[in-house]
């Protein structure tokens, strides 16, 4: 049975998390919330979730220790990162008056522009609460039975530009046109709760489970 290790930085999804991965794995993976170092480097895949800001989850990170496990498990199994945890993997973000991130994905973390309308002249509102199309740019196992345009669950006041057009996985309109899920390697992340949105984001999250890094 393989082991699935859920980032524990002191986040506030992680049970959300944890219970639709349990769901997917139908008792074929072991899916453990923790924070233990060993723990984390001995799983098959790791998955780092996160909801709030910014600046106390790079806090969390370098005060724990997890920011340098989470750059050695990158580099060594498959890795899900889930709204912060895609956050987290850039360059620098606006959040917080300015926070550098992990530094694995070229770009940076920027906020959505005030006052700007929708198409039915509605003004759009901070944060992107709410479920939005999703719209695939490349081909990736993750989105396996997954239509292009589904839609996901989204809450978020700030979003990536991606640096790089190849690590853009998907991508989202709200305000202006902006990166919902980045893939280079062995890293997928989304912007958008997979956990919340139903059966789109139960699907993604079986195809993580199944994914297998060539």
């Amino acid at each position: 049975m393989s082991k699935i290790a859920v980032l524990d930085y002191g986040t506030s999804n992680l049970r959300s998390v944890a219970k639709a991965l349990e769901f997917v794995a139908v008792g074929q993976h072991d899916i453990l919330v923790t924070d233990q170092r060993r723990e984390i480097l001995n799983a098959d895949r790791v998955v780092f979730p996160g909801q709030g800001a910014v600046g106390q989850c790079m806090k969390s990170l370098k005060d724990s220790g997890l920011d340098d496990i989470v750059r050695e498990c990158i580099n060594t199994k498959p890795f899900l990162g889930i709204c912060l945890g895609l956050q987290s993997l850039m360059q620098t973000s606006d959040e917080d008056g300015g926070v550098e991130g992990l530094g694995i994905i070229p770009g940076k973390v920027v906020r959505f522009p005030d006052n700007v309308k929708d198409e039915h002249g509605d003004i759009c509102k901070i944060p992107h609460m709410g479920w939005n199309r999703v719209n695939q740019q490349a081909p990736h196992p993750l989105w396996k039975n997954i239509e292009d345009g589904a839609r996901f669950y989204f809450v978020h006041s700030y979003y990536v530009q991606a640096e790089n057009d190849e690590d853009i996985a998907a991508k989202t309109n709200y305000a202006t046109e902006f990166t919902s899920a980045v893939a280079s390697g062995n890293i997928f992340a989304t912007q958008f709760h997979p956990e919340k949105s139903q059966h789109a984001g139960l699907t993604l999250l079986k195809n993580f489970l199944n994914w297998e890094i060539s």
